[in-house]
């Protein structure tokens, strides 16, 4: 027997940089730039709903595609964003966040040692779920610092086994959002492959300066092949409640349903009726919440760039990637990292744990500014301080 009992496909993802990067923070109370959550409430009228669930009595099982009031208002959403015009009983079901709905669906619909590819730098659970499927896990590049798509390379990481694109816009780590043009080159190649297209919108309302979000599903042809993927922790920052969802044909929805109910099943009923009141807010309270994110960015660029980073671009979500080779620092961004809290009191993650290889991202870190204006105000002077040093 070996001296691990997991299995040799997962000994990979035991643990994350994420953990040891918070714990670092706690130890040196450093301000935490790393994990991705934001130092705010949620709406008053989705924390004011969810509370009058519990009260009332709402905290047994939900269905086990999630109420039907959150996912009519999912489809609604849809329709008065995207014009995207779904059967809330048959295409939309609810996840215990969109990791799980990743998770969910990558089981569901990718058979063993068939391929999935995705863009990197990867959010870190795609390549635990392609690996618990006993899939194989590819990736094609995004090129710094704008992290464009090279359509031409995506069509070489292509073959006969692949069975899967996980498109994530706007884009965690970097920040960027695919283009109309990037987005209209992913879609041919999937139709012409005939592949599945999964897509992770948390951030979809983190958009900035002149950019927009354009989801996959819209483009003539892909509602067919395409399972989009969003949740509420990002949107209404409640990312402890653990809501995402899934729309898309009702033959995925169907599939992915076989996996989750083996799953969670089901989760946070009276959450799911705050998140309803969420999206049943007014457009523009939407719209601001790109506005306020805006200014947030621009606080921690600007800081950024004065302690010595070379920032790069950052079109949506609230991450921010920096090359630290300007500070000519002896060594990597994982050292970088580990000692960033007690040498700055503030802590970040080295990008390198999202690439396959990481010593081509060794230059390079990232940075939360979902924060409060003063949180990330104070965050920057502690850089510039040491950094200049």
């Amino acid at each position: 027997m070996t001296d691990t009992p997991l299995v040799e496909r997962l000994r990979g993802f035991t643990t994350t940089i994420f953990s040891e990067m918070s714990q670092l923070a706690t130890q040196h109370d450093a301000i935490n730039l790393g994990q991705g959550f934001p130092d705010t409430a949620g709406p008053q009228e989705v924390l004011d709903e969810a509370v009058r669930a519990l009260r009332a009595g709402r905290n047994q099982y939900p269905p086990g595609h999630g109420i039907p009031e959150l996912r009519r208002a999912i489809a609604e959403h849809q329709r008065t964003f995207y014009d995207l015009e779904l059967d809330p009983l048959r295409e939309v079901m609810v996840s215990a966040g969109a990791t799980e709905a990743m998770s969910a669906a990558i089981l569901a619909l990718c058979e063993v040692g068939a391929e999935v590819v995705a863009l990197e730098p990867s959010y870190d659970c795609y390549a635990g779920a392609v690996a618990m499927a006993g899939g194989r896990f590819r990736q094609v590049r995004l090129h710094e610092p704008t992290y464009s798509l090279d359509l031409a390379e995506l069509e070489a990481a292509l073959t006969p086994r692949t069975r899967i694109i996980i498109v994530n816009s706007p884009h965690n780590p970097t920040g960027h959002v695919l283009t109309r043009d990037e987005l209209h080159g992913i879609a041919e190649l999937a139709s012409r492959h005939d592949l599945i297209v999964l897509t992770d919108e948390v951030y979809e309302h983190m958009v900035f300066d002149d950019h927009r979000h354009i989801p996959i599903a819209t483009l003539p042809g892909m509602f067919d092949r395409t399972v989009t993927i969003s949740s509420a922790g990002k949107t209404f920052s409640v990312t402890g409640w653990k809501i995402g969802w899934l729309t898309a044909p009702a033959k995925f929805i169907d599939a992915i349903h076989t996996t989750k109910q083996n799953m969670t099943y089901a989760n946070g009923t009276p959450f799911q009726h705050g998140v309803t009141a969420g999206l049943g807010l007014p457009p523009e309270r939407f719209r601001a919440i790109g506005i306020g994110y805006q200014r947030l960015r621009d606080i921690l660029a600007e800081g950024l760039t004065e302690a010595g980073f070379d920032v790069h671009p950052v079109g949506g979500t609230f991450f921010m990637m920096a090359d630290i080779s300007p500070l000519n620092f002896d060594g990597d961004g994982y050292e970088f990292c580990r000692r960033l809290p007690e040498w700055t009191g503030v802590a970040a993650i080295p990008a390198q744990v999202f690439y396959g290889e990481p010593q081509t991202a060794r230059n390079l870190v990232r940075f939360c500014f979902g924060k409060r204006p003063e949180v990330l105000a104070e965050a920057a002077a502690r850089l510039a301080r040491i950094c200049r040093a």
